[in-house]
């Protein structure tokens, strides 16, 4: 059996057994799919993106909000010319929750994510803080007493009614989610998003707008949230503050830290852990010790203590590693099957792709390039070196080459045959090509390490024939 086999049989099970399954079981599993979905966006977030967020608890209540208020103030559905008891107002409040949270999520983030170290964690806490005290400091959305009378949602002529009717969609979105989150990570996209958590210099350089992709992902998991909150609050059909303050939100990176922050699946077993761990500490705890209290918090804060030390990426990929000793692994897909990838003509070899003229570069008084030219032909390595790593005449070279800063003398720069800038400068260094590196600073130093491991392979090779 191989993994994709044994994923088909667990759903086909969960599916299967869902109508035979106790009424709490259906409750806690209901709960177990809202917190996923939250989950999920933070392992995208903190373990793909390499961003940590306190605040996705917010994003449920602007999700669960939007929804509550479209649908239980008459004002609100007139504004359409819709009836007050009209079927379609769940699926509008859906929309509604997903542009506040979309929108929310770009200003924040735009606000927010040029922080970094403990610097950014500290921020996403403040607007958390912010966005909880609104809901409960805004009269028209009921204070903190709440919002009732949600509607259930319909579905044509099928009302869900019961959390075992909701469920089914809950776990669906779910599911849905989970792959198409994992054909996301496979494929170019997913590639830069991965970049981004440890290789965001390199992913520039190679024309990666790393800033947009983080906010980017930032919306994504803004927008997960808000559908959980959208599905917590038709499940709940009653929405107040108290689900989503700051400590909701801790719980929710607890969950994808402890399943595991860079696998999908890990959000799902950190959703479940958590949740049943807490329903039944809350009610173990108090009668072993004699007194009443939230003593559950004390054992999350010893579990992930044990988590951070002996499993330290989560404890999905334990589980992975003890389930695959008895999977075999899919089939290879033959040399037939596969199609061979379009490739850019590369320039002849000696053609000049690269050539500047009388190239000078001023900082105040400081000259650090004064009328450089040089040629650059296919099948060339170059490196620059320069005396430092601030204000360089190598590093300032370098940055004159793609262009990103002007040069004080004109002309600045030719390009042979035409084209953008990025398809000329990599025509692909283990090829004999050119790169220029947008970083310029560590750009020169990559070129400089670059071109030792190649003399350090050539002579190996040599050594080897002799």
């Amino acid at each position: 059996m191989t993994k994709r086999q044994l994923t088909l049989c667990a759903v086909v099970l969960l599916f299967g057994a869902w109508g035979f399954l106790p009424e709490f079981t259906v409750t806690m599993l209901n709960y177990i799919g809202l917190y996923a979905l939250v989950a999920v966006g933070l392992v995208m977030l903190t373990g793909v993106a390499g961003m940590t967020s306190f605040g996705q608890a917010a994003f449920v209540g602007l999700g669960a909000y939007a929804t509550a208020w479209f649908c239980t103030v008459p004002a609100a559905s007139a504004l359409l010319g819709m009836a007050p008891d009209s079927t379609a107002l769940p699926w509008i409040g859906l929309v509604l929750g997903f542009i506040l949270s979309a929108a929310v999520a770009w200003i924040l983030g735009s606000v927010t994510l040029r922080l970094s170290g403990h610097y950014l964690p500290l921020g996403t806490i403040a607007w958390g803080l912010s966005l909880y005290f609104l809901f409960g400091n805004l009269e028209f959305l009921g204070g903190h007493t709440g919002m009732g009378g949600v509607p259930p949602l319909t579905l044509g002529s099928l009302t869900l009614r019961s959390v075992r009717e909701l469920g089914l969609v809950t776990w669906s979105a779910l599911l849905l989610i989970l792959w198409a989150l994992h054909n996301l990570l496979d494929s170019r996209e997913g590639r830069a998003i991965r970049s981004l958590k440890t290789g965001r210099v390199m992913a520039e350089s190679m024309g990666v707008d790393t800033a947009r992709y983080r906010i980017k992902v930032f919306v994504l998991a803004a927008l997960l949230a808000s559908l959980s909150g959208w599905l917590y609050a038709h499940l709940q059909r009653f929405v107040n503050p108290t689900p989503f303050n700051l400590n909701v939100g801790i719980e929710y990176l607890f969950m994808a830290v402890v399943g595991g922050a860079g696998n999908l699946w890990g959000a799902l077993l950190g959703a479940a852990l958590i949740t049943l761990m807490k329903q039944y500490l809350q009610d173990v705890l108090p009668s072993l010790l004699g007194s009443s209290g939230n003593f559950e918090v004390i054992v999350f804060g010893l579990l992930m203590l044990l988590v951070l030390q002996r499993f330290s990426d989560g404890l999905w990929p334990s589980l992975a590693r003890m389930v695959n000793r008895y999977l075999r692994s899919a089939p290879v897909a033959s040399a037939k099957t596969l199609h061979a990838l379009s490739q850019r003509q590369l320039p002849e070899t000696g053609s000049v792709v690269l050539s500047a003229s009388d190239v000078s570069r001023r900082f105040g008084g400081l000259l650090a390039n004064n009328k450089v030219s040089l040629d650059v032909r296919a099948g060339e390595i170059h490196a620059l070196i320069g005396p430092g790593y601030d204000i360089s005449d190598a590093s300032s070279t370098v940055n004159l080459m793609p262009a990103l800063v002007k040069s004080n003398d004109k002309p600045v720069l030719g390009i042979v045959d035409g084209g953008r800038l990025y398809d000329a400068m990599c025509a692909g260094l283990m090829d004999g090509g050119v790169c220029v590196f947008r970083n310029c600073a560590r750009g020169t130093r990559a070129l400089v390490q670059y071109v030792e491991a190649r003399l350090v392979a050539d002579a190996i090779r040599a050594t080897a024939k002799k």
